[in-house]
């Protein structure tokens, strides 16, 4: 059972940068997809940003490109969304998500799916 713990939430000025974490435990596979899903009050949730074992694949909802990077850890299976020039708009509980299953790698290039575990979530406020 893989169990997800995000860090780094909170609030931020507009124009301003952000840092996530999310540390994994008890990953089995090493061909496993992680990422992080956002969902806003009264909107679905959407992908953000995900990237394969290895970098191997990696995927950036048009709305987040040149503004977020995700970097992950392999060693230590921790995956970072670095978040610059936040909008008001990007205010949402951001949850990471991983999956091992045999989709996993093309869940992470379409950065959609049903992936098996998610974790808390951790909020992110930003104000004008």
């Amino acid at each position: 059972q893989v169990a997800l713990e995000e860090s780094g939430g909170g609030s931020a000025q507009a124009g301003g940068s952000m840092r996530l974490s999310c540390k994994a435990s008890g990953v089995t596979s090493e061909k496993n997809c992680m990422g992080w899903f956002r969902e806003a009050p009264g909107k679905e949730r959407e992908g953000i940003a995900f990237i394969y074992a290895n970098g191997g694949a990696k995927f950036y909802a048009d709305f987040v490109t040149v503004r977020f990077l995700i970097r992950r850890d392999g060693a230590s299976n921790a995956v970072f969304l670095q978040m610059d020039n936040l909008k008001v708009e990007d205010t949402a509980m951001y949850y990471c998500a991983a999956d091992e299953s045999p989709l996993a790698r093309r869940r992470c290039s379409l950065g959609a799916g049903t992936f098996g575990y998610f974790g808390q979530g951790t909020q992110v406020t930003v104000s004008s």
